[in-house]
C-alpha cells in the first residue's frame, strides 16, 4: 500500500511573541524564522517519516520559495512528481504567529494552492495508492474529483476538515475517515461551543457520522475520540512540554494515515497518531516538527 495526499504546500514565516495580539493591538516579535508548511506538506511529510511511501499533489510557484519547498519535501522522503509548478501565482505564504504558551494565529495566502482544481486532479497519478488523505487546504473541487475517480474506489479516503469550510459539508459523506478537531467539530455538528468534554465530543462525532463512516474528534492535550458504528475509541493526551502547536493536527493526520498504511488498527493507530502528534508539539515549526517512527514507538513504550 501507499498514501497520496492532496493539498496545500506554503513557505511559514514564524514569529515568536510574549503573547498574542487582540484585535488592533500591535506586539514586538523577538524572533522571525522561515518553515517549509502548508496541510498537504506537513501531512505527507508526517507520513513518509513515519514510513509510508508517500506522494503528495499539489502545486507550488516558479520562484525560490517553491524551490525550498520541493527540496525539503524531496529531502523528507516525499514523491513530489506530482507537485506543478505555476506561472501564474506564486508559493503559498503562510503568516504564523506563536506566543509562549504554544498557541498560534495563523494567515494563510493560498498562492499557487488555488489553481490546483479539477482539471489537474483528474489528471493526476494517485500511484496506485491504498490511502487519499487530504483538507480544505485543497480546493473543494480536487477533493472531488481525487475522491470520485475510480481509481480510487478501492482506496481508503480520509479528510481532515480543517481549515473548517461550510461549503465543504457535502464532502464529507465521500470520505471513510472524517478528522476533525473541537472547533471544527462544533462548526459542522452546528453546536453553539465546542465540546466540553470527551464524552460531548463522542456525541458530536456520532452525529456527523454516515454508515460505515469512522468520524474522529482530535482534542488538544485530552487527547482524541473516534465512532465507527456502535464502537467508540478513546486515546488520552500525553503530556508533554510544549514548544509550538503549528502542525501538531497534521501531524496526527499523517500518522494516522502511515499506521493504517502498515495494516494497524483504528485504535492502534489513533495510539500512534496521538504520540506522534504529542511529538511534534516540542519542535519549533510544523514539517520540520514531524518525528520519526523511532520516537514515537520509544514515547508509547514509555506512555
Amino acid at each position: 500500500m501507499s498514501v497520496c495526499v492532496l493539498g496545500g504546500v506554503n513557505l511559514d514565516h514564524v514569529a515568536r511573541v510574549a503573547g498574542l495580539p487582540r484585535p488592533g493591538e500591535t506586539v514586538a516579535s523577538r524572533t522571525l524564522s522561515q518553515f517549509p508548511g502548508g496541510k498537504g506538506a506537513n501531512q505527507a511529510v508526517a507520513a513518509a517519516r513515519l514510513g509510508a511511501a508517500t506522494r503528495l499533489l499539489g502545486a507550488v510557484g516558479q520562484d525560490g520559495a517553491g524551490d525550498v519547498m520541493l527540496d525539503f519535501l524531496g529531502g523528507a522522503g516525499v514523491d513530489v512528481a506530482g507537485v506543478r509548478r505555476e506561472t501564474d501565482a506564486p508559493t503559498g505564504q503562510a503568516f504564523i504567529t506563536v506566543d509562549d504558551a504554544a498557541r498560534n494565529m495563523i494567515v494563510v495566502a493560498a498562492g499557487a494552492n488555488a489553481l490546483y482544481g479539477a482539471d489537474a486532479a483528474n489528471a493526476a497519478d494517485l500511484g496506485g495508492a491504498g490511502i487519499i488523505l487530504t483538507q480544505f487546504e485543497a480546493t473543494l473541487a480536487a477533493i472531488e474529483t481525487i475522491f470520485t475517480r475510480p481509481e480510487a474506489a478501492g482506496a481508503l479516503k480520509i479528510l481532515n476538515t480543517a481549515p473548517a469550510l461550510n461549503e465543504g459539508a457535502p464532502l464529507l459523506a465521500l470520505a471513510d475517515i472524517l478528522i476533525l478537531n473541537e472547533t471544527e467539530l462544533a462548526s459542522f455538528a452546528g453546536l453553539d461551543a465546542e465540546p466540553a468534554d470527551p464524552d460531548a465530543a463522542i456525541a458530536a462525532a456520532r452525529s456527523l457520522a454516515r454508515p460505515g463512516q469512522a468520524v474522529l474528534a482530535t482534542l488538544g492535550a485530552a487527547g482524541a475520540v473516534a465512532v465507527r458504528g456502535d464502537e467508540v475509541f478513546r486515546v488520552t493526551g500525553l503530556r508533554q512540554r510544549a514548544v509550538d502547536t503549528t502542525g501538531a493536527g497534521d501531524c496526527f493526520c499523517g500518522a494516522l494515515a502511515a499506521a493504517l498504511d502498515r495494516g494497524l488498527a483504528l485504535a492502534a493507530a489513533m495510539a500512534f497518531a496521538n504520540a506522534a502528534a504529542a511529538l511534534s508539539v516540542t519542535r519549533a515549526g510544523a514539517a520540520a516538527s514531524m518525528p520519526l517512527s523511532a520516537e514515537v514507538e520509544a514515547l508509547l513504550a514509555t506512555a
